[in-house]
């Protein structure tokens, strides 16, 4: 019984050319109970794999969530092997508005904790009692309402590139990230205005409208199906789109022009550009946006150092990479002191809705100095008023001037005058350790802890 791919990605596309036929991107998402998801996982490769369906497939105790690609030859077929369970009986696959017959090479299906991790104990709230649903013309009616705050639950990278006219895009790299943050920052209007939101398929705020609904906010709506399927309706309907820019999307593409707008910039030289691309140094693969220009000009590199790097003999970009969690950067997407035009999730421009109490229009006022990041928020005890941080680069000594940044946070200044460094009082701490320190304002996971150079 075959249950892994026999073919590597390269052979896989060999085929799929060889085959000359059409392919579907699709995705779809369900919650449900799942009492056995190994088994589950193991009846759905067999019944894909025999179709030649490929794609990322995530399953847990929770539901499934899924971004594929399936012959369009056997896309009914495929609709079929959902329909044996009753949980997917009639389910809403959501097909991808630009097609491509590569965008996954590869059936991998992993058994996860959570289809969407969330941060929180799911016992503490019903994912099922979600917030109504709302088509797309709908969706851009109750935004032309003036008691309405719209929120993107997407990532910064995903929101710089494409978003909602006056959605407030959190600079967060992840979506548990992204929970507090706005349930915070939206205390005060819990009771009388609208809370819509919106996400690329939906899944996500299947689950977040269901946790502010725990949380007592009395008018949750989200939009059906997400961007794909909002796209998908004002193309069919004439809608005029209220999303300007392009839909990131998670395989290769990288994502799916929906309005000519291009509202975000190169990383590199500033100038108008929306296309990611990954860092072609295998220690780093960070990615950010990158115009035509800046790829031809850093060879598909982030910075002079990886620049640097991809001409170095094989066997000594081996060498330097041994030891490295280089995996991690992967994950801080557009997140480098090497990009300077990076500004995705700047909040200073954004208005807590149309909302609004004046005092909290404006979250974060930027603050012009000379700084560099050199580590992030892991906690904070507000009971003894001490803040707990990771350095990831650089140094960090008593009596240095730190920033500490967040879209709720905003940009504090303070001056180190003593220090606990992985849990003893010391004057230094470096690359790596864990630090603790005296703070009289909270910090969130999301904050960023820089040192302010000299002038």
């Amino acid at each position: 019984m075959q249950l892994y791919n026999t073919l590597s990605a390269e052979e896989r596309a060999q085929l799929i050319d060889e085959a000359g036929k059409e392919r579907l991107t699709l995705s779809f998402y369900a919650y449900a109970k799942i009492e056995d998801p190994k088994k589950f996982r193991d009846e759905l490769f067999i019944a894909w794999n025999a179709l030649d369906a490929l794609g990322r497939i995530y399953v847990a105790h929770e539901g499934i969530n899924a971004q594929m690609s399936v012959p369009a030859d056997q896309f009914e077929a495929f609709r079929d092997t959902l329909e044996v369970y009753d949980f997917m009986k009639g389910i809403r696959l959501n097909v991808a508005v630009d097609q491509d017959n590569h965008s996954f090479l590869k059936l991998t299906i992993k058994v996860r904790n959570k289809i969407v991790a969330d941060g929180l104990n799911d016992d503490t709230f019903d994912v099922t009692n979600k917030g109504i649903h709302l088509k797309a013309k709908e969706f851009n009616s109750m935004l032309e309402d003036p008691n309405t705050i719209v929120v993107d639950f997407r990532n910064h990278y995903e929101s710089e590139v494409g978003h909602f006219e006056g959605a407030i895009t959190p600079d967060v790299e992840n979506f548990r990230e992204s929970l507090p943050i706005i349930n915070e920052q939206l205390q005060d209007f819990k009771e009388d205005k609208n809370l819509l939101m919106y996400c690329t398929g939906g899944i996500r705020c299947e689950k977040a409208s269901a946790y502010f609904k725990h949380q007592g906010f009395k008018n949750v709506f989200q939009l059906e199906g997400g961007i794909i399927e909002y796209t998908r309706q004002i193309k069919e309907e004439g809608i005029e789109s209220k999303f300007i820019g392009k839909n990131f999307v998670f395989d290769h593409r990288l994502g799916e022009r929906i309005t000519d707008d291009i509202i975000a910039q190169c990383h590199q030289c500033g100038r108008p550009c929306d296309n990611h691309t990954n860092c072609a140094n295998d220690a780093c693969h960070l990615l950010f946006i990158q115009c035509d220009e800046c790829k031809e000009a850093m060879e598909n590199t982030c910075s002079t150092e990886c620049l640097e790097t991809i001409h170095l003999p094989w066997d000594e970009q081996v060498k330097l990479r041994k030891g490295l969690q280089v995996g991690n950067k992967v994950f801080r997407k557009g997140k480098s002191e090497a990009l300077k035009f990076k500004n995705s999730g700047d909040l200073s421009t954004q208005t807590l809705a149309k909302a609004t109490k004046a005092e909290t229009k404006d979250i974060r006022q930027k603050i012009k100095v000379k700084k560099i990041l050199i580590g992030k928020a892991e906690h904070y005890y507000s009971k003894s008023k001490i803040a707990q941080f990771l350095i990831e680069t650089k140094e960090l000594s008593v009596g240095d001037k730190v920033l500490i940044s967040g879209s709720t946070t905003g940009d504090q200044e303070v001056i180190i005058s003593q220090i606990f460094v992985n849990g003893n009082f010391s004057d230094t701490a470096k690359e790596g350790d864990q630090i603790t320190f005296e703070l009289p304002f909270r910090v969130r996971l999301s904050d960023k802890l820089y040192k302010i150079l000299e002038a």
